[in-house]
């Protein structure tokens, strides 16, 4: 139910009911946004023009794996915010009954093949990373990439022997701008904000498509300030910098 209703929210992307108002334009207050891994370039920009329209507030962020992360605000780690790369992820969270009202949706992402720049190894699919002599990066299936890389593979039905397994998608991604392995699956997202890497489409990505669900947090300390983080998020013109970085928006 809890994933319906996320799924239900990505056509509106309502702010949620944080409890408490106002808060978001008093000075000397810090917002702190547990944020999936994925997200950190766009959540770093965005937090920046949050501080200029909120005079003496700061925006500090966590970034991780998602199931890291839940996994802290469950144990009862201080947050205001917490935006997930999964709606299961999330899920666990709001069960715990940890976030305050239904999280929603905000973009989803797709996965890619990440390569080195020039592909040394001729990768063109899935199909090759089974080839025993190609080095692959994984995510861990607890994370959401790791997830969503086990479903497009059980689909494409190719089975594949990691040489690693990462804990969150930038690591993943830095095996491949390292030149550690031969490729890794990465969203397509950190694709175009890789170094040194290029990307490699498959048709398989569509059906692994992993939504992103945000919520503000039950015991949020600034919940009128995480409520405008979230509104901002959801805002036209969030939505266009998220397009920019490679997701699809709402």
């Amino acid at each position: 139910m809890l994933v319906a209703a996320a799924l239900a929210a990505l056509a509106g992307c309502a702010p949620v009911d944080g409890g408490g108002a106002g808060g978001a334009d008093s000075p000397g207050r810090t917002l702190t946004v547990f944020a999936a891994a994925s997200l950190t370039g766009t959540f770093e920009e965005l937090g920046e023009r949050f501080e200029r329209d909120h005079p003496g507030t700061e925006v500090e962020f966590g970034f991780a794996g998602s199931s890291q992360l839940a996994a802290q605000i469950n144990e009862g780690a201080p947050a205001d915010v917490f935006a997930s790369a999964d709606a299961r992820t999330m899920d666990s969270v709001a069960e715990a009954g940890n976030t305050a009202g239904e999280p929603v949706v905000f973009v989803r992402n797709t996965l890619e093949i990440a390569v080195p720049r020039g592909n040394p190894a001729g990768i063109t699919g899935l199909a090759d990373l089974a080839d025993p002599g190609v080095a692959v990066a994984l995510c861990a299936e607890e994370v959401p990439c790791g997830a969503a890389a086990a479903q497009a593979l059980d689909a494409a039905g190719v089975r594949v022997t990691p040489v690693s397994l990462e804990e969150d998608v930038k690591a993943a991604l830095t095996k491949v701008e390292l030149g550690e392995v031969d490729a890794a699956l990465v969203y397509r997202t950190d694709v175009l904000a890789g170094d040194a890497v290029e990307g490699i489409p498959f048709d398989e990505a569509a059906g692994a498509a992993n939504d992103y669900p945000i919520a503000v947090l039950a015991e949020a300390p600034h919940p009128g300030l995480a409520r405008d983080w979230v509104d901002w998020v959801c805002s036209a013109d969030a939505q266009r910098v998220f397009r920019d970085a490679g997701f699809t928006a709402r």
